[in-house]
């Protein structure tokens, strides 16, 4: 028996010898070389990403302090009566609502729009109902007719098919013979709920300034306490509009229309080419393209409009796909339009090819996955490869602190957001390089789920709710968990033989990619 045991341990011996051998014959001509490669890149990366958020973080102080709010910059006064032309003084506003399936918010954002304040000769109400679902089709226009007899000028608009998805939905609706008549579009997707004075705080913009094209409102988020996952969502979102969005428009009268919660001139949409489905971000390519022709983009923080976060990880995933690989994929096919542009300075083009597109867009999700999520925890296993402290702690704590400076209600939870933007760059990041790429769902277009009320009617609608089990299928989450399982054994080998001291961020981390991975994240919605 001991020699047998002595024979296993001699076997095992030589196995972890030969094993070894490989790893250094591997590690030396190809690892090492190779991860040094990425070190370097991702540092310029991290300096890139700093620099942005460094330059974005003094604008918006400036910004502060001189108080350079919209209506400063801009002419901006109310619209007054006319007693000789009547309601005719007034522009004619077209309201425009693409929805699809929207079965839980379709009253909401309906209500809201017929309840906006403006001459009732002046404003039309467009409902562009893409649903595939009869019932919900059937629900949607009743409701359209119940607002029209009220004496709403409400159009109801359907199509034989979804071509295009919202873009097509949008560019027909343009189409009708009673736009003709409107000088504004204002739009809003199926959750947004505008407050009745939304046209008075925004028309006086495009009335008073011809050159202004858009003007854009701020998101305010109904459900940002539902769950952690949508408070998580709140940071981000808060930081794109409180700074990303305001330094666009103060410096360079630029930025991405977010698709819902603005106004558009209507001759700035023809004069840019109307609404294209070529990728999946059209509000962000015709922004784009109308900035080409000159048109200037106004940002009016003050003003919020309420909506909904997705509180399920699934809608999650699936609506930060369509906003990582669509940019990307617009990047792509405009780089070189914007280039040989005439009609804007070169320092405006280096502020949307440099720091809208490829510092924002692509950068920032590569960076973030690639450098934090694999680089960094592989030079546990290759010691010979080390990071500087700058680029493992001060510029990743100096860009977290600036990012949470949007939501100062969530700072206790910025360790929270850092590990939950972390995972969700796994999926950002693979949607950055397949819009590059232009790769298999380069244009897959999954609305994304609104629940509205649901799951608060649904819980109350039975004393005791049992929560239904899961199929094992429908909670695994591989991607996450093969991430997570790399992490971990990278904090295992720290702890038992490296020197970097990386393990308790390489815990936390995998048990974040974890959670989601078996799917205890965001909302359960029951059946």
């Amino acid at each position: 028996m001991d020699r047998i045991s002595a024979y296993q341990r001699g076997n095992l011996d030589d196995i972890t010898s030969q094993i070894g051998l490989i790893w250094d014959q591997a590690k030396y001509p190809l690892l090492i070389p190779l991860l040094k490669l990425l070190v370097t890149v991702c540092l310029g990366m991290s300096l890139m990403l700093f620099v942005e958020r460094v330059y974005m973080g003094f604008v918006i102080a400036l910004i502060k302090i001189f108080g350079r709010k919209p209506e400063k910059r801009y002419n901006w006064e109310p619209l007054k009566d006319d007693l000789e032309l009547g309601n005719s003084n007034y522009p004619m506003v077209l309201v425009q609502i693409p929805m699809y399936n929207e079965k839980e918010v379709y009253q909401l954002s309906i209500g809201a729009a017929c309840g906006l304040s403006w001459p009732s000769d002046r404003i039309i109400i467009q409902v562009l109902d893409d649903s595939t679902d009869p019932i919900t089709k059937n629900m949607v226009e009743m409701e359209c007719q119940r607002w029209g007899s009220k004496g709403i000028n409400i159009k109801y608009e359907i199509r034989d098919n979804r071509k295009g998805y919202k873009a097509g939905a949008l560019k027909e609706g343009m189409k009708h013979n009673y736009v003709k008549e409107c000088d504004f579009v204002a739009i809003f997707d199926a959750d947004f709920q505008p407050e009745p004075d939304f046209l008075w705080r925004t028309i006086p913009f495009l009335v008073h300034n011809p050159e202004i094209g858009l003007v854009q409102a701020r998101w305010k988020f109904v459900n940002a306490d539902e769950c952690l996952m949508t408070r998580m969502q709140e940071m981000s979102l808060d930081y794109h509009f409180t700074v990303e969005q305001e330094v666009g428009s103060s410096t360079h009268a630029f930025f991405g229309f977010n698709g819902t919660a603005g106004v558009w001139r209507i001759s700035a949409i023809n004069e840019a080419g109307g609404w294209k489905d070529r990728t999946t971000v059209e509000d962000m390519d015709l922004a784009v393209r109308a900035s080409l022709k000159g048109w200037k983009f106004v940002y009016v923080g003050d003003l919020k409009v309420k909506n909904e976060l997705p509180s399920t990880f699934k809608a999650y995933r699936y609506q930060q796909h369509r906003w990582s690989c669509g940019p990307a994929n617009l990047f792509r096919k405009m780089v070189r339009e914007i280039i040989t542009n005439k009609k804007v300075s070169l320092w405006k083009k280096v502020h949307v090819i440099y720091s809208f597109f490829f510092v924002r867009k692509v950068v920032a999700h590569i960076v973030t996955f690639i450098f934090y999520c694999i680089v960094l925890p592989a030079t546990v296993l290759v010691p010979e490869v080390e990071v500087p402290k700058w680029a493992a702690v001060y510029i990743p704590t100096t860009i977290t602190l600036l990012n949470a400076v949007g939501t100062p209600r969530s700072l206790h939870l910025v360790v929270f957001w850092i590990l939950f933007e972390n995972v969700m760059s796994l999926h950002r990041t693979k949607a950055t390089f397949i819009g590059l790429l232009e790769a298999g769902r380069v244009n897959e277009w999954v609305v994304t789920e609104k629940l509205g009320d649901v799951l608060k009617n649904k819980l109350n609608s039975t004393k005791s709710f049992k929560k239904p089990r899961k199929r094992i299928g429908e909670k695994i989450n591989m991607l996450e968990l093969m991430v997570g399982a790399y992490l971990f054994f990278c904090g295992c080998y720290d702890v038992a033989f490296g020197r970097n001291h990386y393990f308790i961020y390489l815990f936390l981390q995998s048990l974040a990619f974890f959670i989601p991975g078996f799917g205890y994240v965001g909302t359960f919605v029951p059946n």
